[in-house]
């Protein structure tokens, strides 16, 4: 009888000290990649968010890009995107982060308990890390977490930026595509209708020569800028040297193509060496936040926006006319880096003088609006580039799309609200919805003129060409 009450009190004890297991995870990371005192490591954040200046818009943040070297390499880095996010309302934070000492398959998921700072205590989401566990079916592996700086270094910035929230630690074993597919899944069932950040925690490249380092660091940006998952992901698997977190990136993209519409900006990029380190081996980081917007984020700009597109348009021509130079799209407006279609065209003394534009969504508007202008004054093969002594007497007009739309019935194209786009083949021809006005058509001439433009015969709207419809902000 004694024998067996034993065994019952240790079996009860052991499932006790494996409830217990996570409990609250103890600093590691204190005094060697930041400060240990919680005086100096508050004064210390405080410092690099104040110095952050990121330009972009504070609403719609899902995620945030940051590096996780120590804080003298690269806190300053990491600033850029939680200054973005700092008092924001967010409940929870998913912080995923690469596994750099312990090799595993899968991700480990800390469950329960909290991560603890030289600033206090963290406390785990428990609902929401269970209800991730059990989409992805990945459970929690002590040795993952146990020296592991990719989520600890995090830790501090968030108790800074966002102290009522709470945490749900996910480190990534080897970044293999099956494990980046099913945690991307389990995101996407999980965190709809949440309010909650993601966090993702990476390093650029790795000790290669100054140089190489920041060309192959800017590639990366742009495909991380461009999600363009499926080639990360490949370079991945090859074991390319472009990043350390590339697995929770990977992940955190491929769950972003699938809402409604994604956006990512980079926010800053610096190396080792800017701090001190050798520019012979350099580490890469940069900073970046990820937007998730509705497709038809209201279909308006405000005079404002307006205002500043225009003003993008005429320093774009400007600046590559007199000096050769690309200006940087820099808005702080939400509804300027969404992606949209758009025209730009240049008038002189009331006659046309250039005009180019993207019909389909590729860029963000801003973005469009200044490859649009450069090319409307210096590529239509219509007209001579434009010089430097027409600059003061361009008007500019833009013209802000909406999304293209199939139609059967020509009946349903009004003139002076829709524009058009005829296609047959691989010819296209379109017409924006002021060009009938301005010239009095009604919508049959309409028609005809868009099949011309596109090379077609004028009536080959009947017979067999794809007829779209879309609508235009026009302004100048």
């Amino acid at each position: 009888m004694k024998a067996s009450s034993f065994l019952a009190l240790t079996l009860i004890l052991f499932i006790a000290t494996l409830s217990w297991a996570q409990g609250i995870r103890k600093s590691v990371c204190a005094g060697r990649f930041y400060s240990a005192k919680a005086v100096d490591l508050s004064n210390e954040i405080s410092l690099w968010l104040k110095k952050a200046n990121p330009t972009a818009p504070k609403e719609g943040i899902k995620a945030i890009i940051v590096p996780h070297a120590g804080y003298v390499y690269s806190a300053h880095v990491a600033a850029y995107a939680y200054k973005l996010i700092q008092g924001k309302d967010y409940e929870s934070v998913i912080i995923i982060g690469p596994s750099h000492y312990f090799g595993f398959q899968g991700c480990s998921i800390y469950t329960h308990g909290g991560y603890e700072t030289p600033l206090g205590r963290v406390p785990i989401d428990e609902s929401l890390a269970k209800e991730i566990s059990r989409a992805s079916g990945y459970k929690y592996i002590p040795q993952a977490h146990q020296k592991e700086h990719s989520i600890e270094v995090q830790i501090p910035f968030i108790q800074k930026t966002l102290p009522k929230a709470k945490i749900v630690p996910i480190i990534m074993g080897y970044p293999q595509k099956k494990t980046i597919y099913t945690l991307s899944n389990a995101l996407q069932k999980t965190l709809k209708n949440k309010n909650a950040l993601i966090v993702v925690s990476t390093d650029l490249s790795h000790f290669y020569p100054k140089k190489k380092a920041n060309d192959i660091d800017r590639i990366t940006i742009s495909l991380v800028e461009e999600l363009k998952v499926e080639t990360l992901i490949r370079k991945l698997e090859q074991r390319e040297n472009i990043m350390c977190g590339g697995g929770p990136v990977a992940a955190t993209l491929l769950y972003a193509k699938n809402q409604e519409q994604a956006l990512v900006k980079a926010l800053y990029y610096a190396d080792s060496s800017a701090t001190g380190g050798p520019e012979s081996q350099v580490v890469g980081y940069f900073a970046a936040a990820l937007y998730f917007q509705s497709s038809n984020l209201e279909f308006l700009l405000a005079d404002e926006e307006k205002d500043e597109l225009l003003h993008i348009a005429r320093s774009a021509i400007y600046s590559f006319i007199t000096e050769g130079k690309v200006v940087d799209c820099t808005s702080e407006n939400a509804r300027l880096l969404v992606k949209r279609g758009a025209f730009v065209t240049l008038k002189k003394h009331g006659r046309l003088r250039g005009c180019i534009g993207y019909l389909d969504p590729i860029l963000p508007l801003c973005q469009t609006v200044i490859q649009a202008s450069i090319y409307a004054a210096t590529r239509d093969v219509r007209f001579n580039p434009v010089s430097l002594d027409e600059l003061n007497d361009l008007e500019i007009e833009i013209s802000v799309l909406s999304p293209l739309k199939k139609i059967n019935n020509p009946r349903s194209i009004i003139v002076g609200k829709h524009g058009l786009l005829i296609c047959k083949g691989d010819k296209r021809g379109v017409l924006l919805p002021q060009v009938p006005v301005e010239n009095h058509w009604n919508r049959e001439t309409f028609l005809q003129q868009a099949c011309l433009k596109a090379g077609l015969s004028r009536n080959a709207w009947r017979y067999g060409a794809d007829i779209f419809i879309f609508e235009a902000i026009v302004f100048q």
